[in-house]
Parts: structure tokens; C-alpha cells; sequence
């Protein structure tokens, strides 16, 4: 709504409020006018003239709200009645002119107050009892109408037993506890030691301000709830969904209870844009609430849903239910389904409701191609200058519109100090770090392939691996391999072979040259004993790679990934349906997978069949012993006459030999000197002690 909108709507607004005050008002000097004539009545036709002018007195002298409201409004001069005046026009022809005037000009904008009575049911009485405590608060002559009305000074506000005297089409239901007024908490009942109809009627604060055309949050509701802004930019996949969402509700019967609309997928921060959008297609704001801000308790969720309710009819607001991993799934759900209003719940998996429609939605990440195009609208002229990398960052990084954004705004902010495309990679790997770095241990690359001694076949096998994984943009998207289906296309590798034989470097030296992150995935964190609890962590691990592109090592993995045994109980199918899930979602994967074993026999078949590369990793022969001690000190360790020769007759993996290595480096520099065989010697007798092997006088004779 522009501004001059607005203005307007208050204007008129003000106008609608005025008259129907004055309509109250002058029933309520009626039965006040009633009242102190007694039964009698004889002065009662001119005591209610005398205060039915006074209903709509805009003079100086009256200081109340209700007076400014019909100054602010613009009331012609004519229409203004003082007590002296005689001759002015009846209360009933004013009034109802002036309510033709408010209703007609807010037929295109109602007012707050026609809103509410039309939303929540209320009855003419109800709204009328609802404008005699809005009154008092706006109109100091209605507290003296009241304690007049009731005969009691001291009785200066509304009651339900004054109410059911003094205002029209009086029913008792209204009292009821579930009656709109009651049940909205419109009007709070102070009873204390009074009965009920005895009791002080007071209008709930956020309901005043409404009605006069003041909008808020319900503080009672700040903390628990946050405004979601309005996207001004979705991939067209997620403008088209909203579209269709909205057309849903907006096809929905009037009076019938609304389907939750179900957001679910991988995409957090696409979900709440989807909602938000669709939410402005149908006038509406939408808020967030954390499921773990649902009570528990059921008393407190019940007032939640009837606060949030009332103030989604207030500002015509929706509600985004945020759901996070296993988070009281019941309170949630219980929750969801007390809310009769516009609301969606987002969540990883759809939430299952009991009784309650929903429609269920899944928002997935913005396409290869619609992440290409954010990322040009993000970087603006300076896209065009990164020579196709563009293209290099979509296939490595799936990420979603608000991280390629933010992304974008990240190097605009380096841009012209640093390298616009080396800033733009390490903003990606950045983004994905923060979820990941709580599910597994991430591993800084530190060697390079000069220091892998490797057969040559290993060797070409690893550099065919980076291949695919640098050139994967090309070939499943460019030349269309993707648009096949996504089974099979997820780049997984097992390194098989004994312990120190150089698995974990060389999932290092491929990491480092794909300028990837390395994370392992202990797997102490990841299977466990109870059921379904194993695939949730794996999804968890799988879901925060997606969007990094990091490359996973699952080390020592037969322990999880061992033959799928025979079932015999419920605890084996369980076990099977976990390595069936593992192979579904590595077949799926858009980054590099790898998995390190000693026993590549304990893998089960269907399992080695789904790995694209299987890389066998021999125990060094003499040759390559002696290439691996000639590497294994950094250039600025001192030495002193080291034969590699003899130090290759020590029968053990490159493992052992960085260990005997590091080992001697701190004895010499204990002792201030180079090293020298004699101190790899001593480093050598205590990593053999630490395997239980003796060591050989055909493995070290002749080294002194």
C-alpha cells in the first residue's frame, strides 16, 4: 500500500470508528438517561436528546480521543452537534449517515474494526460490547455514562450485565468462555470477587490499537516469531512453486479450515523464500517460528496457537513453522494442527499430520542453470570478466540463491584488492564449512603429488579421479549426461589396502589439487545403535556436503559399509536398510566420496559394484621404501650421511616411515645435531616395539 494508500485507509478508518462509537455512545446514554429517571421516565425524551448531541460534540472543550478522530477525519461543520444545540439533526439520522459514509467509502478498504467482526464472528452485539470497552479508553465520557448507567460512581466501566441492558440484540452466549469475544481474548474479564456479569470488561491492548489503525506485533508474540522479508529475486523454479501454492489457497473455500501447506528438501533457506513469496502473492506477511520455540506443555501451545491465530486475522500475517532435526515432533505437530490459518511448515522431510489436510511441496536447489544466472545478477558488469569460472563454481558448489548472494556480495567487497575468481572459490568453500565442520573432521591438505610413491597405475588412476571431479560441469551438464537421471552419477573411490600405505594422502593430494575441502567422517559419531538413527546422521553428513563440494573420507570404512548380513532379526534389516541408504545417496552425490579399507574382501559385491574407481594400494617394495625416506624430510632438516639404500631393507609401510622419521628429527634436535642413521635406528627400535616385531639384524645390519 503506497503511502498516500495508507493515509487514506486511516482517514476513512477513523471515519467508520467514529460512527459506530457514537452509535454505542448513544445507546449508552439511553439506558444512563433510563436509569436516573427512575420509573418514571417523564424527563427521559429530553435528557436523551441532550446526550444523544453530545455523542458526536466536536467542540474545544470535549478533550478526547474520540473527538480528534473525528477532527482528524475531516467531519463537515454541519454535522458537529453541541448539548446547546437544539436544532440540530436527530442522533439517529447522524449516526446512521455517518456510518453510510464510513461503510461505503471502506468497502474497497475495510476497516480494522469491519475486518475483525467479519474474521472471527462476531455477532452485533459482540462487536458493539467490544466498541463500549474501546470507549472507555478513548472516550473519557463513556466511563461517566457507565457509573451513571450502573448507578455507582465507582462503577466507571463496562460490564457484561451493562452490556446486556443497555446494548441492542442482547444475547447471553456472549459470555460464554467460547464465544469470539472470549475465546480471542478481544475483551479480558477482571472477576476477582465479582460475578461474571458484575466483573470490569477491559479490551486487550493489541485489539485497541488495531482498531484504531495502529499495527504491531503482539509483544507477547516478539521473541518467538521474526518477519520474514520477501525475496525480490527466486530462481524461476521457486517463483513457479510459489505461483501454484498460492493459487492453491486462493482456490480454497471461504470458511473452510486452510491445508498446511508441507515444505520439505535439502534447501532451508529456499523453502522460507518459496514461503515468503507465495505468502505476498495472496497479501499476506509472513513470520517464522523455530519449532523449538513450541511449548511443550499443552496449555501454553493452546494459548500460542490462539495468540498467533488472532494475530494473523490482525495483520493478515502467515505462519512458517520452522522444523529442525528431531526437535518435538509431537508438540510440533500438535501444534500445527490446533492453527486454522495460513501457515507452512518447513522441514527436511515432509512433517506427517494426523488431522489436518496439507499439501506437500519439495523445494529443491535452484538448477545448474538458474545458479548460473544468480550468480550473474549477483556479480553484476563484473561477471563477464571471470573468462567462464562461473561455470567451474556451479558444478563444484550447489549452492543455494541466498549463499550465492552472499557469495557475490563478498567479492564485490574484495573486488579490485584480490583476484575476483580465487575470492569467489574461497567464499564457496567457506559457506559450506559451518555445518559441516559440526558433523566431521576437517583435514587441512598439506601433502602434494610429488610426495605420493605410488606404482604408475595407482598413480594414473588418482589423476583420472581428479579428472572427473574437475570436469564433471562438462560432462553432466554441458554434454547432458545429467539430464539422464541422477542415479550413477556421484564420483565414489575405494582406496584399499594395509594401514600406512598411504590411503589418507592420497585423499589429501586430491583434495589439495581440486583446491576442495577434506573431511573424515568418524564413524563413531555417525553409526549408532538405535534404529534409523544411522541414516539420519549420514543424510546429515551427505546434505551439508552437497553444498560445499567437499570431498568425504570414510575412513576404515568396512566397519560401516561391511557384507550385508543374512537377516535374521529386525536388527540385521535395520543394518541392511543402512547400507542400502549409503549406496543410494553416494550414487547421488555431486562431490567426491572416498572410502579407505584394509580388508577390501569385507566390501559386499552389490556395494563394489556401485564404486566408479577401486584403487588398490600395495604394501612399497625395497624401491619405493627408498623413494619414500628420500622424501620423507622436509628440505630444511638437517642430515648427516643417510644411506636410503639400507634404510629401505626396513620392511615397513610409508606410515611407519614418517613415524620413524619425526621420531629421529626430535632426537637430533634434542641433541643439537643432524640426522643421522644412528638416531633413526633408536626411532626405528621404538616404532617395532610399538608393533610387537622384533627388528632384524637383516633389516638394520651394518647401518653403524
Amino acid at each position: 500500500m503506497t503511502d498516500d494508500a495508507l493515509n487514506d485507509w486511516q482517514e476513512e478508518n477513523r471515519r467508520y470508528l467514529v460512527a459506530r462509537l457514537a452509535l454505542v455512545r448513544a445507546a449508552l446514554a439511553r439506558h444512563a438517561a433510563r436509569a436516573r429517571a427512575g420509573a418514571s421516565a417523564t424527563d427521559a425524551p429530553d435528557t436523551v436528546a441532550v446526550e444523544g448531541a453530545n455523542v458526536v460534540e466536536g467542540s474545544a472543550a470535549q478533550s478526547n480521543v474520540v473527538a480528534d478522530f473525528a477532527e482528524s477525519s475531516g467531519a463537515p461543520p454541519d454535522e458537529e452537534l453541541t448539548r446547546e444545540g437544539g436544532e440540530a439533526q436527530t442522533r439517529e439520522s447522524h449516526a446512521e449517515r455517518t456510518r453510510e459514509s464510513g461503510e461505503g467509502r471502506a468497502h474497497e478498504s475495510p476497516a480494522a474494526l469491519a475486518v475483525l467482526c467479519d474474521a472471527l464472528s462476531l455477532s452485533s452485539f459482540e462487536r458493539d460490547v467490544l466498541l463500549l470497552c474501546a470507549g472507555v479508553e478513548l472516550d473519557a465520557s463513556f466511563a461517566r455514562l457507565c457509573a451513571e448507567a450502573q448507578g455507582d460512581a465507582r462503577r466507571d466501566y463496562p460490564t457484561f450485565s451493562l452490556a446486556l441492558a443497555a446494548l441492542d440484540e442482547a444475547h447471553w452466549s456472549a459470555l460464554s468462555p467460547a464465544s469470539p469475544l472470549r475465546y480471542w481474548r478481544l475483551v479480558e474479564v477482571d472477576a476477582g470477587r465479582d460475578a461474571l456479569t458484575q466483573a470490569r470488561l477491559r479490551i486487550d491492548e493489541r485489539v485497541l490499537h488495531h482498531l484504531t489503525g495502529i499495527t504491531y506485533l503482539d509483544e507477547r508474540l516478539r521473541g518467538l516469531v521474526e518477519p520474514v522479508e520477501t525475496p525480490s529475486e527466486l530462481p524461476p523454479s521457486h517463483r513457479e512453486l510459489a505461483h501454484r501454492l498460492a493459487e492453491s489457497w486462493a482456490g480454497e473455500e471461504r470458511g473452510q479450515a486452510l491445508p498446511v501447506v508441507s515444505l520439505s528438501g535439502a534447501d532451508a533457506s529456499g523453502r522460507r523464500a518459496v514461503a515468503a513469496a507465495a505468502s505476498a502473492m495472496l497479501g499476506r506477511r509472513l513470520y517464522a517460528l523455530h519449532s523449538a520455540d513450541v511449548p511443550q506443555g499443552v496449555g501454553e501451545r493452546e494459548a500460542l496457537a490462539r495468540l498467533w491465530e488472532r494475530e494473523s486475522v490482525l495483520q493478515e500475517g502467515a505462519l512458517l513453522v520452522e522444523v529442525g532435526e528431531g526437535e518435538g515432533a509431537h508438540a510440533v505437530v500438535s501444534f500445527v494442527e490446533s492453527v486454522g490459518v495460513m501457515l507452512f511448515v518447513s522441514a527436511r522431510e515432509s512433517l506427517r499430520l494426523r488431522a489436518r489436510r496439507s499439501l506437500s511441496a519439495e523445494v529443491r536447489k535452484p538448477s545448474a542453470a538458474e545458479q548460473q544466472q544468480l550468480w550473474q545478477n549477483a556479480l553484476g558488469p563484473l561477471a563477464h570478466e571471470l573468462n567462464g569460472q562461473l561455470e567451474t563454481l556451479v558444478s563444484h558448489f550447489n549452492l543455494s540463491a541466498d549463499a550465492i548472494r552472499a557469495a557475490g556480495a563478498q567479492a564485490l567487497a574484495a573486488a579490485g584488492r584480490e583476484e575476483m575468481g580465487e575470492v569467489l572459490w574461497s567464499a564457496c568453500r567457506v559457506r559450506g564449512r559451518a555445518r559441516l565442520d559440526d558433523l566431521a573432521q576437517r583435514i587441512e591438505p598439506a601433502a602434494g603429488w610429488g610426495e605420493l610413491v605410488l606404482p604408475e597405475y595407482q598413480l594414473r588412476m588418482l589423476r583420472e579421479i581428479a579428472a572427473h571431479v574437475r570436469r564433471r560441469g562438462v560432462v553432466y551438464e554441458s554434454w547432458g549426461f545429467a539430464a539422464r537421471g541422477g542415479r550413477g552419477l556421484g564420483i565414489s573411490a575405494l582406496f584399499a589396502g594395509s594401514s600406512g600405505t598411504g590411503k589418507t594422502m592420497a585423499a589429501e593430494v586430491l583434495a589439495g589439487d581440486l583446491r576442495l575441502d577434506l573431511y573424515r567422517i568418524d564413524l563413531s559419531q555417525v553409526v549408532s545403535k538405535y534404529i534409523g538413527e544411522t541414516e539420519k546422521n549420514l543424510r546429515r553428513v551427505f546434505d551439508a556436503a552437497e553444498e560445499s563440494g567437499a570431498v568425504l573420507l570414510f575412513d576404515e570404512a568396512d566397519a560401516l559399509f561391511g557384507k550385508r548380513s543374512e537377516v535374521k532379526d529386525s536388527h540385521d534389516r535395520y543394518a541392511n536398510i543402512e547400507v542400502s541408504y549409503l549406496l543410494q545417496r553416494m550414487e547421488s552425490y555431486r562431490g567426491l566420496a572416498i572410502l579407505t579399507t584394509n580388508l577390501k574382501t569385507a566390501l559386499d559385491t552389490a556395494f563394489m559394484r556401485r564404486l566408479r574407481f577401486v584403487v588398490h594400494f600395495p604394501f612399497p617394495d625395497a624401491a619405493q621404501r627408498a623413494e619414500i625416506w628420500r622424501r620423507v624430510f622436509p628440505p630444511g632438516t638437517p642430515t648427516e650421511g643417510l644411506d636410503y639404500e639400507k634404510l629401505s631393507r626396513l620392511s615397513v609401510a610409508g606410515g611407519h616411515i614418517r613415524n620413524i622419521a619425526l621420531h629421529a628429527a626430535f632426537l637430533a634436535a634434542d641433541e643439537g645435531a643432524g640426522v643421522s642413521m644412528a638416531h633413526i635406528l633408536r626411532a626405528a627400535r621404538g616404532e617395532y616395539e610399538k608393533m610387537e616385531r622384533p627388528l632384524t639384524e637383516a633389516e638394520s645390519g651394518g647401518w653403524l
